[in-house]
């Protein structure tokens, strides 16, 4: 079988093509291992592992797929191409190893790299003893808790380094301690004059993180003046770089840098690595990157797992553990890094969402663990705030959703806008995937049409009291973003789809005629994708009954995480196994470019680095 023979793409087939044009007499493996690398990116995948594909068939579910070369053979071929260059060097691909890059990918991912590795060197001046003050009084309410306050701890090494990256899970206080360390940094010699930016990858996520840096500065025990210089609005990553269209360059880079001296990321696990390397790349050298996020989350839908990978080989060397016990009064553990930022890294481990006997809790520790076993017998005990329905049908399942939002139908009904919108997020359906009988297209389109026949709609109508929306873009005029909830509703004016804004003691709700709106979708079931940073009073998780690849542990975490109360999992048995057995790995080299020598990380003489010894979040 030749490579015109199988199933790529456009994107594939329009870029072999050109590869072609470039070097007619190229053989066939390069332009297959071409195309595989272009159809990595849309997998996740930074780049193509070669000892991973090498001897197999590309495509496998053709019959009769190419056979891959031997790694040797394989590699040989490639160093021999003119398509392929090494590291440095000026090609369509790039060869790094046993990876294989396209040139453009490789060059964020070095730049990434280089560019992490001097900010996180950077040592600013501090006043450690203003410092040290200052954390006493902002985490005073922390005294209690046993174990080290991890809080303060990644409050005082955010602002004694020019990179942090902050990990938790639901509950732990990112926000919170955000918050706090920013007051901190503010009240430090010259603090008055810095520029500080809040973003996030999405419109939904930077409304909502400003909202709660608005909430918590309030309660701040410091001076007006601080409370004052604290920012409180925040902007999407796309917007704050300046981007193009459909153009890969943005208005701010190196040579045009942001006007910025501090800088918070909220939601970073969902910065793909083109988004991260062109922000690292637009902040000044001298200014902080702070980057909020849960590394067990979903990953980015682009390519690239950055904030897992930075999360990698954490720990603290004894000068470092010995100051910040001197400055925050906790005990802190030497640890060898593996990672040369491994110092910039905290994980939040105390979650004031999930008490220690919480159902969902426990769920969470034992899907991050990969324990099936421990996970079907949890969801067999009864919990209060678990639920398990171990043979659904997507009849029942319906049922159950339509029993489900009929508080909410009726609140809609109802006209009144803030119940409807609480009784909306007291309880949402989840799925894995879009398509499909246990899909978002497939369970909105099922249960539009219960509604409307309860409701005695025609089934063409389109807008009724109650439909829930999502938007699918951005619409910086209108202030909508994708992400965004809008329910239909009632009003003076005829029927007005509202969403929700942030106010100063308490939500406020924008009408807009449904003509106005974005490109949107029904929104009675959303993707786990989708949920990423929102919380739910009860949520319904549904999985699709065959295997499916997006099935994975981390997908698993992120969308029973949503719930606040209680969670109830519709799924097969054998699809849980499956999903809390599959870690999502995305191939990618960012990690390894951090890492310690191993012959620097064999002189440290301390304690190795324990995932065991931060491993609980909750």
């Amino acid at each position: 079988m030749s490579l015109a023979d199988l199933p790529l793409g456009p994107l594939e087939r329009a870029f072999v093509a050109s590869l072609q044009r470039l070097d007619h007499e190229a053989e066939e493996a390069v332009l297959c291992a071409a195309a595989l690398t272009c159809a990595a990116l849309v997998n996740g995948d930074v780049c193509l592992p070669l000892r991973r594909w090498a001897g197999q068939r590309a495509w496998p579910e053709v019959a009769g797929g190419l056979l891959l070369p031997p790694l040797a053979l394989w590699s040989a071929q490639l160093h021999a191409s003119s398509l392929v260059g090494a590291p440095g060097e000026f090609a369509p691909l790039i060869l790094d190893g046993e990876r294989l890059y396209l040139a453009r990918y490789h060059h964020y991912e070095t730049q990434l790299a280089e560019q992490l590795l001097t900010r996180g060197s950077a040592n600013p001046e501090v006043d450690e003893q203003l410092l040290s003050d200052g954390l006493a009084r902002l985490f005073a309410r922390n005294n209690s808790q046993a174990g080290p306050d991890w809080q303060r701890l990644a409050a005082a090494q955010a602002v004694r380094r020019n990179l942090a990256v902050i990990s938790g899970g639901p509950g732990t206080g990112k926000t919170t301690t955000v918050v706090r360390l920013l007051a901190a940094l503010l009240e430090q010699p010259g603090g008055e004059r810095l520029a500080i930016g809040l973003a996030a990858p999405t419109g939904k996520a930077a409304a909502r993180m400003a909202e709660a840096i608005r909430n918590a500065k309030a309660e701040l025990p410091v001076s007006e003046a601080i409370k004052a210089a604290l920012p409180d609005e925040a902007r999407t990553l796309h917007r704050l770089l300046g981007s193009r269209g459909d153009s890969p360059h943005v208005r701010h880079h190196a040579a045009s840098p942001l006007p910025l001296d501090v800088l918070v990321v909220d939601e970073a696990s969902m910065v793909d690595l083109a988004l991260m390397a062109k922000l690292v790349d637009a902040l000044p050298a001298t200014a902080r990157l702070i980057l909020l996020g849960d590394k067990d989350q979903l990953s980015a839908v682009e390519a690239g797992a950055v904030f897992a990978e930075l999360c990698e080989g954490r720990g603290f060397l004894p000068d470092t553990a010995a100051a910040l016990q001197q400055i925050t009064g906790q005990t802190v553990e030497a640890q060898a890094p593996s990672s040369r930022l491994g110092d910039a890294v905290v994980l939040l481990t105390h979650s004031h969402r999930f008490a220690g006997d919480s159902g969902i809790g426990e769920l969470a520790r034992r899907i991050n663990s990969g324990d099936a076993a421990g996970t079907l017998n949890l969801l067999k005990e009864g919990r209060a705030d678990l639920a398990w329905q171990a043979e659904p049908t997507p009849n029942a399942l319906l049922e159950r959703l339509e029993q489900g939002y009929a508080p909410y139908l009726a609140a809609a009904r109802s006209g009144n806008v803030a119940a409807t919108f609480a009784a909306f997020n007291g309880f949402r359906a989840l799925t894995a995937q879009r398509q499909g009988p246990w899909g978002v297209e497939g369970i909105n389109e099922a249960l539009e049409a219960r509604i409307k026949r309860r409701f005695s709609l025609a089934s063409r109508e389109r807008w009724y009291p109650g439909r829930a929306i999502m938007v699918r873009q951005n619409d910086y005029a209108l202030g909508l973003f994708n992400g965004d909830i809008g329910i239909c509703l009632a009003s003076e004016h005829g029927l007005r789809v509202f969403f929700e804004s942030a106010g100063e003691s308490e939500p406020t709700f924008r009408p807009f005629s449904p003509a106005r709106l974005p490109s949107h979708d029904s929104a009675f079931a959303m993707t786990v994708h989708k949920s990423q940073g929102s919380e739910f009073s009860e949520v319904l998780l549904a999985l699709p009954d065959t295997a499916s690849p997006l099935l994975t542990r981390s997908l698993f975490y992120t969308g029973i995480t949503r719930a606040k109360h209680k969670v109830e999992i519709w799924a097969l048995p054998a699809r849980l196994a499956e999903a809390v057995s599959t870690r999502a790995e995305r191939a990618a080299g960012l990690a390894e470019r951090l890492r310690v020598p191993v012959e620097v990380f064999a002189a440290q003489p301390v304690k190795p680095a324990s995932d065991q010894d931060q491993l609980s979040l909750f």
